[in-house]
């Protein structure tokens, strides 16, 4: 039985309009496919392979992942960046809570410039921050230095192996508080201002209005600054790298998993191995961040 002609046309129809929103995705698509999944593809191909002394480039399959695993220099390094990100995300983010609701609260004389003070530095590149803050934490020739000298006391050195993790810490937090600070506040101007009469009509004070109102409205936003800041955290490079060349004794090669990544590719050579740390690090990093978006969405249900 023949189709009819206008059954053929709409059919035609269709498909030529299916193709159109490929026509407008497509120079996201091949920028996406350039920059991000064409990196990981050959990163994923690096580590599959070992470059031997005898016989040059040789496909070893997941030799490089069980070598990563029992990796000592590997764990110490993961086992660092987990225990900044339990103590510094944390700290951070409370401290961007409390600017955000004190901004919003409408209490604070002068807001406007206190929110651009305290996003400014995250305006400051990494590197900037990092040896202003790199001088200012020696003993010798910087503002610690200095204040031992006129004040005659004995500050702890905060690049020593034992302060200089809490002293990147406090670089990151300095960096990103305004950032975390901007996300909540947005978050916050969007909340319905009947929500704010209703609560004013039952007389409910400001911790109420804060702890039942504004914390459970943003919640979205602060799992989004969480997992970004977890990402951040697994991605800790810049600081402990420029503050190498400061305290030498204590940021080692394998400080962060970065660094350690680093070091393996551009100083031993170790292409191969250094994709293999570059993919580990970056499932364990997936994983952390999916747990917490889904104890995140499972509290918002």
């Amino acid at each position: 039985m023949a189709a009819r002609p206008g059954t053929l046309e709409r059919a035609s129809g269709r498909r030529r309009r299916s193709w159109v929103g490929w026509r407008f995705v497509a120079p996201f698509m091949a920028v996406f496919a350039l920059v991000f999944l064409a990196p990981i593809a050959y990163a994923i191909y690096l580590s599959l392979f070992q470059n031997r002394l005898i016989g040059g480039n040789a496909f070893v399959g997941l030799d490089n992942y069980q070598r990563a695993l029992s990796d000592p220099q590997l764990w110490s390094a993961i086992g660092r960046v987990a225990l900044f990100l339990v103590v510094q995300v944390p700290v951070m983010l409370g401290i961007a809570l409390v600017v955000a609701l004190a901004i919003d609260s409408g209490r604070l004389y002068g807001k406007s410039f206190f929110r651009i003070s305290i996003f400014l530095p995250y305006a400051v590149p990494a590197v900037v921050a990092t040896l202003m803050w790199g001088f200012m934490y020696g003993s010798r020739f910087g503002l610690v230095g200095n204040i031992n000298d006129a004040l005659g006391t004995s500050l702890p050195d905060p690049l020593t192996p034992s302060w200089v993790l809490a002293s990147i810490g406090n670089i990151v937090t300095w960096e990103f508080v305004g950032y975390n600070m901007l996300i909540f506040y947005a978050a916050l101007r969007v909340i319905p201002a009947s929500l704010y009469e209703a609560a004013d009509l039952d007389g409910a004070s400001q911790f109420r209005v804060i702890t039942a109102i504004k914390l459970p409205a943003i919640r979205g936003a602060l799992v989004i600054a969480t997992i970004f800041s977890i990402i951040g955290s697994f991605q800790l490079f810049n600081e402990p790298s420029i503050l190498q060349s400061l305290a030498p004794n204590a940021i080692t090669t394998y400080f962060t998993p970065n660094l350690y990544a680093y070091s393996l590719s551009f100083a031993g050579q170790q292409y191969n191995y250094s994709a293999t740390v570059a993919i580990v690090m970056g499932l364990l990093t997936m994983v952390v961040a999916y747990v917490v978006q889904l104890r995140g969405m499972r509290k918002e249900r």
